[in-house]
């Protein structure tokens, strides 16, 4: 399994978190996601031989919110 963390940007309310939340255990391949609105990031657990990083940045992109790569 991988960890990877997301920065998110467009958030402002728990609705907010639970769609990106949704959006990304609705992966195939993704264990477990935590977002924090405070922090404005999304902590991903998957597995990296059937998803992808750039897959789920594509999945939050698709319900609203920015995501890139946290440095």
């Amino acid at each position: 399994m991988k960890k990877a963390t997301l920065n998110i940007k467009g958030m402002s309310c728990a609705h907010c978190v639970n769609k990106v939340e949704t959006a990304l255990q609705g992966q195939q391949g993704v264990e477990k996601a935590k977002v924090n609105l405070k922090k404005e990031i999304a902590k991903i657990k998957y597995d990296e031989t059937i998803q992808t990083l750039d897959h789920l940045i594509l999945e939050v992109k698709e319900v609203g919110y920015e995501a890139e790569p946290a440095k």
